[in-house]
């Protein structure tokens, strides 16, 4: 790509059907204002889950989370995020979250290109899903990482007083107690089944939207899922409205 001012607009308020990575090879450096990534988990599931009364757990096994070994998620992880910071704007931030099976090694890859971790973030799930083997204990959080471009990206938005406003007037703290997504925002198809294992609840993305952004600003979601297109990869460009 040539390179282009750092003001450079895109057209928001799309949806881009594609590989993520060659998707965000389209898009001008420095055109977007956040960035909320949910990648790929690399669950490295090799055999079926089953409650206690054996009936089968709908785990995610599904091909988008599927890689044959850590070196190839290594490789995808960071070609996404390369582009992803180079599309961000120096007063952007990036949202990524993960559970234990990825967040580590994308915390260091996230490190190694530069980006600047300003908080990670504990999702505490108020109604987890049990361990149903009684093997382990029940893994009942989330982690995510808040990171700016880079260490010299000092006028990020954080915007202390609304999150604070939210948080009985008291500093929102790095722990967020709140559900999982169920009831009537979980996505489900004509047969009553939810269409995607890993749906985030609305509160959670309402938290990084409000900390974190500006009305009008462009939010790039580069695994944006819908029931039409499965790929691993799928992407969001989207502006955010405050109502």
């Amino acid at each position: 790509m040539k390179p282009v001012h750092e003001n450079t607009t895109i057209n928001s308020d799309n949806i881009i059907c594609g590989e993520t990575i060659e998707e965000l090879k389209n898009l001008p450096d420095n055109s977007v204002d956040s960035v909320f990534a949910d990648p790929p988990y690399n669950l490295q599931l090799d055999q079926n889950l089953y409650r206690p009364n054996n009936s089968k757990v709908d785990a995610v096994n599904d091909e988008w989370d599927q890689f044959e070994s850590f070196e190839e998620y290594d490789k995808f992880s960071h070609a996404w995020l390369k582009e992803a910071q180079r599309v961000l704007k120096p007063t952007g931030t990036i949202w990524v979250i993960g559970s234990y099976h990825n967040i580590f090694r994308i915390g260091y890859i996230m490190q190694n290109l530069g980006y600047w971790i300003l908080n990670d973030v504990i999702w505490q799930k108020a109604n987890p899903m049990p361990n149903f083997r009684g093997k382990r204990f029940t893994n009942a959080h989330e982690t995510l990482i808040w990171a700016s471009k880079d260490k010299n990206s000092k006028k990020y938005t954080f915007n202390y007083d609304a999150m604070k406003s939210l948080n009985e007037n008291m500093q929102m703290r790095s722990d967020w107690y709140l559900p999982i997504c169920s009831g009537h925002e979980r996505l489900k198809n004509s047969e009553g089944k939810k269409l995607h294992p890993t749906q985030k609840p609305e509160g959670l993305l309402h938290r990084i939207i409000i900390s974190s952004t500006n009305k009008g600003e462009v939010i790039l979601d580069p695994f944006f899922w819908n029931r039409n297109y499965r790929s691993r990869s799928e992407k969001i460009i989207k502006k955010i409205y405050w109502y």
